[in-house]
């Protein structure tokens, strides 16, 4: 995959995650006081992570096509454990 074709299949998901945060941040409303901290705690962790992809993703903008592939290695491990979070929280 080109650096162009990642880029945009990058901020697809990232518009994707934030539905799904958005998602959580309301179910979270739903639940006991101490259910409700805990959601949110593990809301912000998740909210920090998908921003240090964004602030990649802007790194990856300015990145030469030859180096681009260290920092996609970065953002692919930094999105696994996104979306094993999300899944986590979801279901």
């Amino acid at each position: 995959m080109d650096k162009t074709t990642y880029k945009e299949k990058l901020e697809a998901q990232l518009n994707e995650w934030q539905g799904e945060i958005d998602k959580l941040k309301a179910e979270a409303e739903k639940k006991s006081a101490e259910t409700k901290a805990n959601y949110q705690e593990r809301i912000k962790e998740l909210e920090q992570r998908t921003n240090k992809v964004k602030e990649k993703l802007s790194a990856l903008k300015e990145t030469s096509d030859d180096k681009w592939e260290n920092v996609r290695k970065e953002i692919d491990k930094e999105t696994t454990e996104i979306k094993a979070q999300i899944k986590d929280l979801l279901y």
